[in-house]
């Protein structure tokens, strides 16, 4: 475990807003960094800058260790919820090319694109679209795809600089080890006039705040909690023109809706699960939205 101070303002003045619900010796397990993971409410200590209000797991595990970890990681039920994913980045694509125009093959990176998903859509509507990603099997998953991801992070991916026209992040950012690094680089990678959009968990939303301890987000795998206040914050101060932020939800299969249900509330969930496997509705596809999710997007000057 690791001390850290505030990745914003650089401060070492934090409270604590959650304590840690992971007993010694518990964590670290690679399953638990999985992005189906339905760890719910396991978390180490997770506190809030005094500062500027950043919310940040500290201590946390070595940073060297948890890049490891998502190089080595495997997640077959990702590959299951397929067409969950490739609606919901159609659905996100749309708000981006309103911002863009035509893409007429220009570069496209998205950043942490896992099994390639999104680049995969982005490439079908025009874009010259590539991926970085560091789990060694899910960029063998995306090549098998014929996609061009690049093992690595966006840090150690040789890409370069200034060429891409747009950048995305879709729930990367609350992953990341040094997030205002990881959006100089953004920066870095852009060119002038280019677009880098983030979604990520919103903490300071009416549903999480509603939620308090029980948010289901907050889990281990998480360790940095952005509001839009503080998103917009690291942006500018990354030299961002922040042109929008907004709650952007999004489609599961009701199946997986159910099963993640039943993780974080075991009597209401189960029962659910099996009702909707029983009128063979698993596969359905359903729109959600709590508020909690949120996507901005902002412009390199």
């Amino acid at each position: 475990m690791e001390h850290v101070r505030c990745n914003l303002c650089g401060a070492d003045d934090a409270v604590v807003r959650y304590p840690c619900t992971i007993k010694q010796g518990e964590g670290g397990d690679w399953r638990a960094f999985r992005c189906t993971n339905s760890g719910y409410g396991r978390h180490h200590t997770i506190v809030q800058c005094r500062q500027c209000g950043l919310v940040y797991t500290d201590p946390r595990p070595d940073g060297h260790d948890i890049i490891e970890t998502y190089q080595t990681v495997e997640d077959l039920l990702y590959i299951e919820e397929r067409e969950g994913r490739v609606l919901t980045f159609e659905h996100h694509l749309k708000p981006l090319e309103r911002l863009t125009g035509s893409p007429n093959g220009r570069l496209l990176l998205d950043v942490g694109c896992y099994t390639g998903v999104f680049v995969e859509i982005a490439a079908g509507h025009g874009w010259d679209a590539w991926g970085v990603e560091p789990s060694r099997w899910a960029v063998g998953q995306a090549q098998a795809r014929g996609l061009h991801v690049v093992q690595g992070t966006l840090e150690t991916a040789d890409l370069p600089q200034a060429t891409f026209d747009v950048v995305t992040m879709w729930d990367v950012i609350e992953h990341v080890t040094d997030p205002l690094r990881t959006l100089q680089q953004a920066y870095r990678l852009l060119k002038p006039g280019g677009l880098v959009v983030v979604h990520t968990i919103d903490i300071e939303s009416p549903f999480a705040r509603l939620m308090g301890a029980r948010w289901p987000w907050l889990m281990e795998m998480h360790i940095y909690y952005f509001s839009r206040h503080t998103l917009r914050a690291m942006l500018e101060k990354c030299g961002f023109q922040v042109l929008s932020d907004r709650p952007q939800g999004r489609y599961l299969r009701l199946g997986y809706l159910m099963n993640r249900v039943a993780a974080l509330i075991p009597p209401v969930g189960r029962p659910a699960e099996w009702l909707v496997t029983k009128l063979g509705l698993r596969g359905l596809a359903v729109p959600v939205n709590l508020g909690d999710l949120f996507t901005a997007y902002a412009r390199k000057a």
